[in-house]
C-alpha cells in the first residue's frame, strides 16, 4: 500500500514566516491534488521546544548534539504550539490520516521524519511499503525523510513540483535530489504523473 508524506508544510516554512522558503506555499496546489487521491496521508511537523539545540543563540554541547548539521545555526521557527508550527491555511488537511511531530528532543536536529519518531513502524503495521513524498524543504527535511525512509526499506516516489528548496548554497536543492535518485528514489515531475494503488 501507498502513503503520501507530507513533510512540514508549515507557516514558517512559507512566505512571511521565520524560516520561510522561497515559493513554499505554491505547493498546496500539488499537495491537495494528491491528498485527495492517497490512501493514506502522514503529515509531518517540525514542533521544536523554544530551546531547541538548531536555534540560534542556543548553546549546545557538541558532544551530546544529533544531527548531520551544526547546532545552532537557523532562526527560531516551528516552536510547539505557536501560529509558524501549524500546518499551512492552504494545505487542505480533511484527508489527513496521521501527524507526526519531530525535532522535539532539543538535543536532535529532527531533519527526518523517522528520527525519533514510530514512524516506520505504524506504517509497517498499516501493511505500508511505498512512499510519495512532498513537502518543504528539498535540501533538509525531504532529503533526510527520504533517505531514512529508503533505509528502513520503503519504496520512495519525490515529487518534483511538490517540493521546494532553501537552497543556502546555489544548487542545493538540485543536489538533493540527485542525492534522492541516487539512493533510490524515483523522481517524477508533476502529480499527474502519481497513481495510487491500494
Amino acid at each position: 500500500m501507498q502513503v503520501l508524506l507530507v513533510v512540514d508544510f508549515q507557516v514558517d516554512f512559507c512566505p512571511g514566516g521565520a524560516l520561510a522558503v522561497s515559493g513554499g506555499d505554491e505547493i498546496a496546489g500539488t499537495v491537495n491534488d494528491l491528498a485527495a487521491r492517497a490512501p493514506y496521508v502522514v503529515a509531518t511537523r517540525d514542533w521544536h521546544p523554544e530551546d531547541h539545540g538548531s536555534f540560534i543563540g542556543v548553546t549546545v554541547d557538541p558532544a551530546d548534539w544529533k544531527g548531520a548539521d551544526p547546532p545552532s545555526i537557523w532562526p527560531v521557527h516551528c516552536v510547539q504550539g505557536t501560529p509558524g508550527a501549524a500546518l499551512h491555511p492552504g494545505f487542505l488537511q480533511g484527508p489527513v490520516n496521521l501527524v507526526v511531530d519531530k525535532g522535539i528532543a532539543p538535543n536532535a536536529q529532527g531533519y527526518s521524519a523517522f528520527q525519533d519518531t514510530n514512524l516506520a513502524a505504524d506504517l509497517r503495521a498499516l501493511g505500508i511499503d511505498q512512499l510519495v513524498v512532498v513537502g518543504l524543504a528539498t535540501d533538509y527535511c525531504v532529503l533526510n525523510s527520504v533517505l531514512d525512509a529508503i533505509h528502513e526499506g520503503f519504496g520512495v516516489t519525490v515529487v518534483r513540483e511538490g517540493i521546494r528548496a532553501v537552497d543556502v548554497a546555489d544548487g542545493d536543492g538540485r543536489r538533493a535530489l540527485e542525492r534522492m535518485a541516487t539512493a533510490g528514489a524515483r523522481i517524477v515531475d508533476a502529480a499527474d504523473d502519481v497513481v495510487f494503488t491500494a
